[in-house]
């Protein structure tokens, strides 16, 4: 496991005020950015692709997060998946949608465009990549150009964020366990909404 960096008085107090201002004053950095910031120089780099791709992408947030979901489900990506489940659920996904990830196939609680999307995860995550029938399913479901290519690069960047925190061995921060399921990415019995808040 390679340790947090010591703090970096310039980029980390600077990553940390940007994230603030984003999340509240109360934000920390999360373990992740605190091994990347061995890596100054990367760690800005990560930064500066993830979040507009997280926050200025015009296909929905609640979309590219049911993705993100199933990649880190895909990629056993439990430190992933526990930092996204609230991300999805404070963008519109519901709980149901989240259970169902398991066997979305069968699941009646996904929409044509987020069948597409599901399937794009599972294309990407399974390698090498996306088929041609996947990108023109995404089409036929009415995913513009841009959109697609804003979905291609979030399941590729986060199958990237899994191989990161496995080879890095990062540690989930306390109280992010309550969304996994005895650490498997899956939410545990009796999980509700109002856990977000609890």
């Amino acid at each position: 496991m390679i340790p947090a960096a010591p703090d970096e008085p310039s980029l980390l107090a600077d990553i940390l005020g940007r994230l603030r201002a984003h999340k509240g004053p109360e934000a920390e950095l999360p373990s992740l950015y605190r091994v990347l910031g061995n890596a100054p120089a990367m760690l800005d780099a990560w930064i500066a692709f993830a979040w507009p791709l997280r926050l200025e992408a015009r296909s929905p947030r609640g979309l590219r997060e049911l993705l993100i979901l199933r990649g880190a489900q895909l990629c056993d990506a439990t430190y992933e998946w526990a930092h996204h489940v609230p991300m999805a659920l404070e963008s519109g996904v519901t709980v149901e949608q989240v259970r169902a990830l398991d066997d979305w196939r069968g699941a009646g609680c996904f929409d044509a465009r987020e069948r597409a999307a599901l399937r794009l995860a599972d294309e990407v995550c399974g390698g090498p990549g996306a088929s041609a029938g996947c990108l023109r399913e995404l089409a036929e479901a009415g995913f513009t150009d841009e959109e697609r290519v804003e979905l291609v690069l979030t399941a590729s960047f986060y199958v990237c964020v899994a191989r990161v925190l496995a080879s890095m061995a990062v540690d989930l921060e306390p109280g992010y366990e309550r969304y996994l399921d005895a650490g498997a990415c899956r939410l545990p019995p009796g999980f509700t909404a109002a856990k977000l808040t609890d």
